[in-house]
């Protein structure tokens, strides 16, 4: 035992990133939404650990769209030789 005092509930998921994204309505920090962050402190720690659970599937919803990148808008205008 190291002797250091520790929690039983979860730590907040919180990284000071704090801006909502327009469509999916998430952190784009902490991955949570605007009533999750609002219900934290009253959450049980059961509830903080099955909200903890789902937030690495969220990602998804907050990635930015691939468009094709600059090779392909090269390949477009780049007349073939040959």
């Amino acid at each position: 035992m190291s002797g250091e005092w520790q929690r039983d509930e979860p730590d907040s998921p919180c990284v000071k990133v704090c801006l909502l994204h327009p469509e999916a309505g998430l952190c784009i920090g902490c991955l949570r939404s605007g009533e999750e962050i609002a219900r934290w402190p009253e959450m049980t720690p059961e509830e903080r650990r099955a909200l903890l659970a789902e937030l690495p599937n969220r990602k998804a919803e907050i990635a930015p769209r691939r468009r094709g990148g600059r090779a392909r808008t090269r390949a477009k205008r780049t007349p073939k030789r040959g």
